[in-house]
C-alpha cells in the first residue's frame, strides 16, 4: 500500500500481478527480513500465495522453503554481492504458488526445479528501481514455474541441489525437522523505511538528541558484515539514501522520527543533511556473518561534548520484537485512510483488495 504511488510500482504494473505487487511491497524497502537467510520473505511468499489464489498455508510453505534455501546459500553468498531475496525467492514462490494450485509433492519438486533458471539477483541493484523489480521477477518466475508444473512440465528435481552447490551453498546448514517453526528464528520487522542494515545505526543515533548544527564529527564502529548492503556513500536520490550509512545517520539527527519523508529526493538534498553525511566516518571491524553481528556504536562530537550510544538489537528485531502499537502505527503510516480496512482483511479478501487498489495494466 505504501509503495503503490512509487514510479517503479507504476512501471511494474505492465508486467502482471506478481511483478506489480512484489515491486510495490519492496519499493520502499520497508518489508520484513529473515536474518538467517538475509532474505525478504513475506514480499515474495505473500504475493506468490495471493496471486495463485492461496492463503496462510501456501504463504507459510513458501516462507519455510525460502528461509531454508537462503540459510543453505549462507552469508558468503550475500557477502559476494548476490541478492538472496531473489535467489531463494524464485523457488520459494514456486512452492507457495504450487501449494495454492493444489500440486502434490512430486509436482512441487518439479516446480522448484523449473524456478532455478530465474533464481538470482545482485546487490548492485540496491538504490535503484532494479531492486524491487528483480524481486518481482523472482516472484513472477516462481508462479510461472508452478503453473507449468501443474500443466505437466517435467524437470529434474536434482537441479535444485546442483544450483545450491554451484552457488557455494550447502543443505547441511539447514534445519529441516518438520515439527519445527515454519521460519526458524522469526522475522525482523522494520520500523524505519530503509535497508535493514540502517535500522541499528539509526536507532543508536536517534538516542543522541544533539543539535545537528553543532555536530563536528560522527564515527560509527560496527562489524564490516553489517555494512555489506550500504553501498551508496554520497546519495543523490531517496532510493540511494535507503542504502547509505552516511545519510541514515544524518536523517537520524535531523528527523524525529525517521519516516517516509526522510527518504524523499528533497530531503536527501537538504544542505544540513549533505553537511552531516560528510562528517561520517565508519570504522568497520573485521569479520561477521550477518547484519546484526556484534553491536553498533555511534559517537557524535560537538564543541561541548562527545556522546556515544551503543545498540545490539534494533527495535523490531526478533530478539526485540515490535509491539502491537508499533505494528498498528506502521499499518497506519503505510495505508493511511485505508488502514482500518487493511487491518480487517482476511486471506480470501486480500487478493481482491489488492486487485482493486493495485490493478495491473499499461
Amino acid at each position: 500500500m505504501a509503495g503503490r504511488g512509487e514510479a517503479v510500482t507504476r512501471i511494474a504494473a505492465a508486467d502482471g500481478e506478481a511483478t506489480h505487487w512484489a515491486a510495490a511491497g519492496h519499493a520502499l524497502d520497508y518489508d520484513d527480513l529473515h536474518l538467517e537467510s538475509t532474505a525478504h520473505i513475506s514480499v515474495v511468499c505473500l504475493v506468490a500465495a495471493l496471486t495463485a489464489g492461496g492463503g496462510a498455508e501456501a504463504y507459510l510453505a513458501g516462507a519455510g522453503v525460502m528461509a531454508r534455501l537462503g540459510t543453505a546459500l549462507g552469508w558468503e553468498h550475500y557477502r559476494r554481492g548476490w541478492h538472496a531475496t531473489c535467489a531463494a525467492g524464485a523457488p520459494a514462490a514456486a512452492v507457495a504458488a504450487g501449494l495454492a494450485f493444489g500440486l502434490d509433492a512430486q509436482a512441487l519438486a518439479r516446480a522448484l526445479a523449473l524456478a532455478v533458471p530465474a533464481a538470482g539477483g545482485v546487490q548492485r541493484a540496491f538504490g535503484t528501481m532494479a531492486k524491487p523489480l528483480q524481486v518481482g521477477f523472482a516472484v513472477s518466475a516462481g508462479v510461472r514455474a508452478a503453473r507449468l508444473a501443474r500443466a505437466g512440465a517435467t524437470a529434474d528435481p536434482a537441479a535444485l541441489d546442483d544450483w545450491i552447490e554451484l552457488l557455494g551453498g550447502s543443505l547441511r546448514r539447514v534445519e529441516t525437522e518438520a515439527a519445527g517453526p515454519a521460519v526458524p528464528g522469526g522475522l525482523a520487522v522494520k520500523l524505519y523505511p530503509c535497508c535493514y542494515a540502517l535500522q541499528r545505526p539509526i536507532a543508536a543515533a536517534a538516542t543522541l538528541r544533539v543539535d545537528p548544527e553543532t555536530v563536528e564529527a560522527i564515527k560509527v564502529r560496527t562489524p564490516e558484515a553489517s555494512l555489506q548492503p550500504l553501498n551508496r556513500h554520497r546519495p543523490k536520490t531517496g532510493l540511494e539514501g535507503k542504502f547509505s550509512l552516511e545519510y541514515g545517520l544524518a536523517a537520524a539527527l535531523l528527523d524525529h522520527p525517521v519516516g517516509f519523508a526522510s527518504f524523499s529526493d528533497d530531503c536527501i538534498a537538504r544542505p544540513q543533511a549533505q553537511r552531516l553525511l560528510e562528517l561520517v566516518e565508519a570504522e568497520a571491524r573485521p569479520g561477521g556473518s550477518g547484519l546484526l553481528d556484534g553491536h553498533c556504536e555511534v559517537e557524535i562530537k560537538t564543541p561541548v561534548a562527545t556522546r556515544v550510544a551503543r545498540v545490539d538489537l534494533p527495535p523490531g528485531a526478533p530478539g526485540r520484537p515490535a509491539t502491537g502499537d508499533d505494528l498498528k502505527a506502521k499499518v497506519a503510516d503505510c495505508c493511511g485512510e485505508l488502514a482500518e480496512e487493511v487491518l480487517a482483511l482476511d486471506w480470501p479478501e486480500a487478493a481482491g483488495f489488492l486487485r482493486r487498489v493495485l490493478p495491473v495494466g499499461p
